[in-house]
């Protein structure tokens, strides 16, 4: 009854898909969303169930709050409870401003921004003894990409959305905070036009010496589930190798 349960949002594979295994290692069970693919979702849960943990594949678009509700649903009948929320599913559309629809706006925005707000409120009804949620975003919220401005606005949302979140779930015992990383060499990247620009400059100018992988960001989730991270509330770490920093 007391075993500690996670949902990690589009975790078939990526940033999200080590955030799920590692919080498995850490005794997690684990609710592996996605979107489309459900044979990497699959896959993913084979991993955390040879691990000794439970895994329950849930398919939801976190952009469509019905589908959010009707997880969470599934979350509840399964497992009563939730411990830990990891908002890592993300899209977008790459695209100059003067090209941008509409409909661009609105997609990137449900999935990447919307989508935390209105989990975070299924999550928190979960959360009764209280709980641990972590957002990603990345340096687009507060600098200029190229081709980035729905996915920029929509992560400075996010941040902005964690603070919120920080204050008004902290009587419910609930930490709020945030991890904000630079370019990794990701499956997700492969869609950036600019993708090769975008590597060489994090080699050759992150000051740390080298880019960002994915168990930098792994590392720095867990420590914001861990206890020892209880007074940092509404917070944004940024892990970058220090690249941020320059021009």
């Amino acid at each position: 009854m007391n075993q500690k349960v996670a949902l990690v949002t589009g975790s078939s594979r990526g940033v999200g898909k080590a955030i799920a295994i590692e919080l498995a290692k850490k005794g997690y069970d684990i609710v592996v969303n996605y979107a489309r693919s459900k044979k990497a979702a699959l896959e993913t849960a084979e991993e955390i169930e040879k691990l000794g943990r439970k895994a329950l594949v849930v398919r939801a678009n976190v952009g469509d709050v019905e589908k959010i509700k009707t997880m969470f649903e599934k979350i509840n009948e399964e497992f009563g409870r939730l411990d830990v929320f990891i908002s890592n599913a993300a899209s977008g559309v790459l695209r100059p401003v003067m090209e941008l629809e509409e409909t661009h706006w609105d997609w990137t925005m449900n999935i990447n921004s919307k989508a935390l707000l209105f989990c975070a409120q299924e999550a928190a009804k979960l959360m009764e003894d209280g709980g641990k949620i972590v957002s990603i975003s990345s340096l687009g919220s507060i600098r200029y990409l190229d081709n980035y401005t729905t996915v920029g606005v929509s992560k400075a949302a996010v941040e902005a959305l964690t603070r919120y979140l920080a204050v008004e779930l902290a009587p419910r015992n609930i930490v709020v905070n945030a991890v904000s990383g630079g370019a990794v060499d990701t499956e997700a990247l492969k869609h950036f036009p600019n993708r090769e620009e975008l590597l060489e400059d994090a080699r050759r100018n992150t000051p740390a010496g080298r880019m960002v992988e994915i168990d930098d960001l792994v590392k720095s989730v867990m420590f914001l589930v861990s206890d020892d991270s209880s007074m940092i509330r509404g917070q944004t770490i940024i892990v970058d190798g220090g690249r941020s920093l320059l021009v």
